[in-house]
């Protein structure tokens, strides 16, 4: 037991080695042209799909405008339809003079 004792005074009191502060090698850093080539393809994938979403938003926009205005031509003929035939009843009921 006096032996293990010993042994692990001697294990602790040994000094721990401190690492030296060195530069990385700039080669496992940087991405390399492989990594550049990736983020230019995500970029420019990134501005086509952004500009594909703002024509098919902008065309969206553009119908729901057309189709408002034909429903609005629609209802004013409706209106128009509604109110000379409304007349001619009104006409033909009244009595000849």
């Amino acid at each position: 037991m006096h032996d293990a004792l010993i042994a692990l005074i001697a294990a602790a009191s040994t000094a721990t080695p401190t690492p030296t502060p060195s530069t990385p090698d700039p080669a496992t850093v940087t991405p390399g042209p492989w990594g550049f080539a990736a983020i230019v393809f995500i970029a420019v994938a990134v501005i086509l799909l952004v500009w594909d979403m703002m024509r098919r938003i902008r065309r969206g926009r553009v119908r729901a405008d057309i189709e408002e205005q034909l429903d609005a031509e629609e209802q004013a003929a409706r209106a128009v339809e509604a109110t000379s035939t409304d007349d001619e009843d009104i006409d033909r009921e009244r009595p000849q003079a």
